[in-house]
């Protein structure tokens, strides 16, 4: 088994930290954290509402921003979702359907620092922190 067959092989885990512009993916296992970033690409990343016009006022979707996320946790039977807005949520219904038998749960998050969304993650998955 090659090196980063052995990685693919422990870092079974992820947390997927969200919003409707960026994902923060941290892959995790019993070596350690892997990160990565995927960004959606939106005509315009700003919410714009104008007075007397029709629309919601949100930014429309990238419908590749979902599938770029999936790909990242491939590897993954467990995930943990975190963030603020419905974009988890979405996250959520586009695993389930791609991969019915992941492990999937959700829970509300504001804006964590990198270091926070990892300790989030070994919380809840029962991970100790590397020993320096």
């Amino acid at each position: 088994m090659t090196n980063s067959a052995q990685v693919d092989q422990l870092h079974r885990r992820a947390v997927v930290w969200l919003d409707h512009l960026t994902a923060k993916i941290f892959t995790m296992g019993l070596t350690g954290v892997s990160a990565s970033v995927v960004h959606a690409q939106l005509s315009s990343s700003h919410l714009h509402h104008h007075a007397n016009t029709i629309g919601s006022g949100h930014v429309k979707d990238d419908p590749a921003f979902l599938t770029a996320i999936a790909k990242s946790v491939a590897a993954c039977d467990e995930v943990l979702i975190v963030g603020p807005g419905n974009e988890k949520t979405a996250l959520m219904h586009h695993l389930q359907s791609a991969r019915p038998k992941i492990l999937l749960q959700l829970e509300s998050s504001d804006h964590p620092t990198d270091e926070e969304i990892v300790a989030i993650g070994r919380r809840h998955f029962g991970l100790a922190a590397p020993r320096v």
